[in-house]
């Protein structure tokens, strides 16, 4: 079921994909929210797991994981979030995204199986490298393992990347941290069709898209666009984050189509 859900999604190009972490602001508001976005035109969603050192994120996700560790949030409350989407009828993927070393903790084989029993898609983790990865996708099975890509990538990894990737690429779009930019990166439609020399798997961008006109922008190059901090930002500084989150979705879903 998963990767047809994922294939799928991607029958109606380019594709919007916020990103939001469960428990920010609290657990149950993360929930409605992901419902509202899910159910107000993302096709695709990653669903943040929180963890105290992330790495890759910039400030604006770091602040909202850090205030949802603080309220308690752990990998086993963040599977079970899945399972009650799916139980409010949230159809579309569901990807979870986070750091490796949670998952470890929790083991493995437990997180990938409850994950799945759950109802999600696949998975991001932006610091387990694709060279390192081979237990984690033996593992995961017909979860897939979503690769990332830089514009630092040499060639050689690009091309090692592209050829194995599952489900679809998320192509950064910038190098550094997350975060919102004022302009699109140069060259960024020179590297998608590098990427696309060497697959057939949709290529998703994200890092520095933060308005509707720069997704449109992105959505006439990419095939899904990736929204993360302006995601978080917008709805987590509203103080109604459930309604802010059904304009939120319609606003960018309303120029990809």
């Amino acid at each position: 079921m998963t990767m047809s859900r994922i294939t799928e999604a991607f029958k109606n190009k380019p594709i919007f994909m916020p990103y939001f972490p469960l428990g920010y602001p609290d657990l149950d508001t993360s929930i409605d929210v992901i419902e509202a976005l899910a159910k107000n035109g993302a096709d695709l969603i990653e669903v943040g797991l929180s963890f105290s050192d992330p790495l890759a994120d910039g400030p604006v996700i770091q602040h909202a994981t850090q205030i949802a560790l603080e309220k308690g949030i752990a990998v086993k409350k963040s599977i079970e979030a899945i399972g009650e989407l799916r139980n409010r009828g949230v159809t579309i993927p569901l990807i979870l995204m986070g750091y490796y070393n949670p998952m470890l903790a929790y083991g493995l084989e437990k997180f990938v199986r409850d994950a799945k029993e759950a109802g999600a898609d696949g998975f991001i983790i932006p610091d387990l490298p694709m060279e390192e990865s081979e237990e984690f996708i033996k593992v995961a099975g017909d979860l897939p393992l979503i690769p990332m890509l830089a514009p630092t990538s040499s060639p050689e990894r690009m091309e090692m990347i592209a050829r194995n990737a599952q489900g679809f690429i998320y192509l950064v779009s910038v190098t550094g941290i997350t975060g919102e930019r004022k302009s699109l990166a140069e060259g960024l439609g020179d590297l998608i069709a590098q990427v696309r020399e060497h697959t057939s798997a949709p290529v998703c961008v994200g890092f520095g898209i933060g308005t509707p006109e720069q997704a449109k922008e992105v959505g006439e190059m990419a095939d899904g666009v990736i929204v993360g901090p302006a995601c978080v930002r917008t709805i987590g500084g509203s103080e109604s984050p459930v309604e802010t989150a059904r304009e939120f979705a319609k606003s960018f879903a309303k120029v990809l189509r």
